[in-house]
């Protein structure tokens, strides 16, 4: 049996079509408890999309898999690793060298790659 991780999806959004949707569908299909950070309050097959990092800070975070932007990023450097996850997963279109080098500084292991690639091919 797999450990499972928890997740937190930050740039999830209830649109379909977005890959941070797809994602938190994904992660549930694959038994991973999934939390939620987007711009708008709404829900994903039961997950909650919350608006401020501060419902996260008690969690235990495993990874935080990004989907924004890395100008979106910027400010929630410090947030992002005050959360203490084990690793940060900078999907495509998210890569930040400035940022995976704060988080490896704090022993944050960072990834450059797709977490429905990870899922689907067992390397989550």
């Amino acid at each position: 049996m797999s450990i499972k991780k928890t997740t937190l999806v930050i740039g999830a959004s209830e649109n379909p079509d977005r890959y941070s949707n797809k994602a938190i569908k994904a992660l549930i299909q694959h038994q991973h408890p999934v939390l939620a950070l987007g711009l708008r309050i709404g829900n994903v097959n039961g997950v909650e999309i919350a608006t401020n990092l501060n419902n996260f800070k008690n969690e235990p975070i495993d990874t935080i898999t990004l989907y924004i932007n890395p100008k979106l990023q910027v400010p929630f450097y410090n947030e992002f690793i005050a959360l203490n996850p084990k690793r940060v997963i900078f999907n495509p279109g998210t890569e930040n060298e400035f940022f995976e080098s704060l988080l490896n500084a704090q022993g944050i292991e960072t990834e450059e790659a797709c977490t429905l690639v990870l899922l689907g091919t067992g390397q989550y």
